[in-house]
């Protein structure tokens, strides 16, 4: 029993750490820093995702009415030219709106403050990109993750036992299929279809990262069950899908995901 307890905390510590890496690493994760203006230090962070309908702010807390600023923002990947908007203060708080756009839009923006003859520009590395999409239903998506990340704590779970001298390797090796292929296959290209209009753009439909890393983890998960049914000795099996399953884990969520091709619309 002590040896169980001890296995599973564990297998959630190292879900937790993943969890952790992968939204910290991620496209979507916003940039943060900070600055200082006159003085004052100023904390600053600029989203690169937003979800809805809605037009997107862009707020950076000042507490000065005397700082003035500008955002300027063109469509990714598009020869337009950038606009200039200028940002109004209120209640400590200058912000500016960028224009809502067609899931899986991008914009991609930069913020120039001015105070005196002080001049910053956010994020200092360059425009930051940001991605639209459709709202996804909050069941939906909480239902998703919790599977995804409760699929994710069984299949570490499962590796652990593997390297015990005799494991108990086939109701680890179901649940974690089971909860995956709800979460990963089921449930993801709802998400999909909700926030970018597409139920799949992994192959050999496009290269959008998270749904061909959904693929591996469930075909690597479906062999490992089998090997449960059809081998004495399926160790191996569970702890090399467990092993790719981390792996494939630790690439940040979103990467190469949907983006949309301006060139395909009508002209605006």
């Amino acid at each position: 029993m002590k040896r169980t307890i001890i296995f599973w905390i564990l297998a959630l510590l190292i879900t937790l750490g993943s969890a952790v890496y992968q939204r910290a690493t991620g496209p979507t994760y916003p940039i943060k820093g900070k600055i200082n203006l006159d003085g004052k230090d100023i904390k600053y962070s600029v989203a690169r995702s937003h979800g809805g309908t809605t037009n997107h702010t862009v707020e950076i807390k000042t507490d000065d009415p005397a700082v003035e600023g500008f955002v300027i923002w063109k469509r990714y990947k598009t020869n337009d030219d950038w606009a200039k908007v200028p940002m109004l203060y209120k209640d400590g708080i200058l912000s500016a709106e960028l224009p809502n756009q067609p899931p899986a839009g991008k914009l991609q923006y930069q913020v120039t403050l001015k105070a005196g003859d002080k001049t910053f520009t956010l994020p200092e590395q360059g425009p930051n990109i940001i991605r639209f999409k459709g709202d996804v239903p909050t069941l939906v998506l909480i239902i998703h993750v919790l599977a995804m990340f409760t699929g994710m704590l069984f299949s570490n779970r499962a590796g652990i036992e593997s390297l015990s001298k005799e494991p108990n390797l086939k109701k680890l090796a179901l649940w974690t299929f089971g909860l995956l292929t709800v979460g990963g296959m089921i449930l993801g290209p709802i998400v999909q279809k909700y926030a970018f209009g597409a139920f799949w753009t992994g192959w050999p439909f496009g290269t959008d990262l998270t749904d061909n890393k959904t693929a591996v983890v469930f075909i690597t998960w479906l062999l490992a069950v089998i090997s449960t049914y059809k081998f004495k000795n399926p160790k191996r099996w569970v702890l090399a899908a467990a092993i790719i399953t981390l792996a494939v884990y630790l690439i940040p969520h979103s990467m190469l995901g949907s983006e949309l091709d301006y060139s395909k619309l009508p002209q605006q």
